[in-house]
């Protein structure tokens, strides 16, 4: 199926959190379309501070679904990316990773919904069971997975948005000084 390409504002305006997934698998240059938007991503420095665990295998997937109680949504993505960092703790500067971080994030779902697949993060509680499942380093930390795949209902990916609860740029904008 092909997906018309969209603007930035478009993507942006338009993204939706994508909790389930249709049973195929991501075509491969679209998952390699993600990881490069996730890749290119600026960083501080340039240091590109991360790692990208791809995992695929359903079992892998489904035992991955138990690192938090709100990551169930990995048993069912046809893709999981684990973002793995540095140990925050142990960085010289914690916050430029999970900065960092939060922006190759936001590259890779917004390059997914640009090809018309959804995304939703993970929030990593049970640690050990993550390093023990992805098998990273020691001085490495995972604190989220994205899953990633096709909508089990594809007008997910035109479905309106609801209405706004998003504070207004009056409530949060402050010109020069707060």
């Amino acid at each position: 199926m092909h997906h018309a390409r969209m603007d930035t504002w478009t993507a942006i305006d338009s993204h939706r959190v994508i909790r389930h997934f249709a049973e195929r698998p991501l075509e491969a240059a679209h998952l390699r379309r993600i990881l490069d938007a996730g890749r290119r991503t600026g960083s501080a420095k340039n240091l590109q501070r991360w790692d990208f665990i791809v995992c695929e295998d359903r079992d892998h997937l489904r035992a991955l679904a138990e690192v938090g109680p709100w990551a169930g949504h990995l048993a069912g993505a046809a893709v999981a990316v684990a973002l793995v960092t540095p140990d925050p703790a142990a960085a010289d500067s914690p916050l430029s990773v999970l900065f960092d971080l939060g922006r190759a994030a936001q590259n890779m779902t917004l390059a997914a919904w640009d090809l018309g697949i959804g995304s939703v993060p993970a929030t990593v509680y049970r640690h050990d069971l993550a390093r023990e499942l992805l098998g990273y380093p020691a001085d490495r930390h995972c604190e989220y997975l994205l899953s990633f795949g096709y909508p089990a209902d594809p007008a997910a990916l035109s479905r309106p948005k609801r209405p706004d609860q998003r504070k207004t740029l009056a409530e949060i904008v402050h010109g020069e000084r707060w």
